[in-house]
């Protein structure tokens, strides 16, 4: 088929398999499965055993002195507050208002479980929500006396304006919170969600935004979506260890917002509060400031447009060689597609785990998934990714089916 937007990847023609061994990757596997659990390249992980090291030549002075300010008077930015600062223009925040959280997971729950909900509000969710943090949300409605309402989304295929017309459609009068995906998880699509807080806003809803694929995937500017409240992972498409995410919050939602775990910071202020919960490795946010910089170095838009190039290429290429439909329109793909599978090979999810184990056995890591009796395929493109990676899959899936 042709190939209409391959040409512009020519001046980063240096990524691909070449890079593999810039990662601890097996070379014997076709990873792509990146957007699952992230992995970092191998210079950030050095980065980290270096901190590690320097922790441990003297582990009180860092841990209890120099990692976070619970006091206020400290002379100099703290060790996370200067992680923070280097992070933030990344994402589009200021540096004061990015608070680190371990994973969009732990971000959704200091949220859903310190907002004032009042008996008898509704917190929405939709179908393309993350399944962890829509238990979170259910836990949260359980435990205020809220309801949960569930708007359904299309699948792949839908233009744009057709989820914010279904988002708005679906809210009611007591709608106090959605939260929704700016990149979905399994269906691998970027949401519209500045239009989406827009209509939010109109009907009296605020918005908290689970943007766990985001950072690192397509190019973020938090402060401008217009949510109340935006959580994301640097450790998956961040090149961060895990684990690691952001989280963020509007100026008129900061008051009463807290972590789950109270300890030493509180009352010091929201960032004393998130930047030091008891002891816990804090490594993998300080790392972030060195992973960011290393995706600078191979050109940020460079990364992201090859990713995204690869993606796009791949859905297309998958669903001609398995004669399947594919129809996601390009604004809505970052680093990720998802494709449907040939229908001889199920629909039910111990379908999908057969095809996932045998792919497996092939040396192929890729997500399968079961919904409306159809099987899809999750396709994950880093630099270490090239077509030769999906050409492999794509005759693998053939031949099982």
């Amino acid at each position: 088929m042709p190939d209409p937007f391959w040409f512009r990847v020519d001046a980063v023609t240096s990524f691909g398999r070449s890079l593999r061994d810039q990662w601890y990757l097996d070379p014997d596997l076709t990873y792509l499965n990146h957007g699952t659990v992230g992995a970092p390249p191998k210079a950030v992980i050095a980065e980290q055993f270096r901190l590690i090291e320097e922790i441990e030549r003297h582990p009180a002075r860092f841990m209890l002195r120099e990692l976070a300010d619970t006091s206020g008077e400290a002379t100099e930015p703290s060790r996370l507050r200067r992680a923070a600062a280097a992070v933030a223009p990344f994402v589009g925040v200021r540096a004061d208002d990015l608070l680190f959280v371990e994973n969009i997971t732990t971000g959704a729950n200091a949220v859903l479980r310190s907002f004032p909900f009042d008996a008898g509000d509704e917190i929405v969710v939709t179908s393309l929500g993350y399944g962890g943090v829509t238990l979170a949300a259910e836990y949260a409605a359980r435990t205020n006396g809220c309801e949960i309402r569930t708007i359904e989304l299309p699948g792949p295929g839908a233009a744009p304006h057709e989820y914010v017309e279904r988002i708005e459609a679906g809210l009611g009068p007591k709608s106090r919170v959605l939260v929704v995906d700016h990149l979905a998880a399994t269906a691998a699509l970027v949401l519209p969600l500045r239009e989406i807080a827009e209509v939010c806003h109109r009907n009296g809803t605020l918005v908290l935004a689970d943007g766990a694929h985001v950072p690192g995937n397509i190019g973020l500017d938090i402060e401008s979506l217009g949510v109340d409240w935006y959580t994301g992972n640097l450790h998956k498409w961040a090149w961060t260890p895990r684990s690691s995410g952001v989280l963020w919050a509007a100026p008129e939602q900061r008051a009463h917002l807290h972590p789950t775990v109270i300890s030493w910071g509180l009352d010091h202020g929201l960032t004393a509060e998130f930047d030091l919960l008891g002891t816990r490795d804090p490594t993998a946010h300080l790392t972030a400031p060195f992973a960011i910089d290393l995706i600078h170095s191979h050109g940020e838009g460079a990364v992201m447009s090859y990713n995204h190039q690869l993606a796009w290429w791949s859905g297309q290429f998958l669903a001609d060689a398995w004669d399947t439909p594919f129809t996601t329109p390009e604004s809505m793909i970052g680093s990720m597609v998802t494709v449907q599978l040939p229908p001889r090979l199920g629909g039910t999810a111990a379908d999908a785990e057969r095809v996932r184990t045998e792919l497996d056995r092939q040396r192929i890591e890729v997500p399968v998934a079961a919904g409306g009796d159809r099987l899809t395929l999750r396709v994950s493109a880093q630099v270490y990714c090239d077509r030769d990676d999906i050409e492999l899959l794509a005759a693998a899936v053939t031949a099982l089916a």
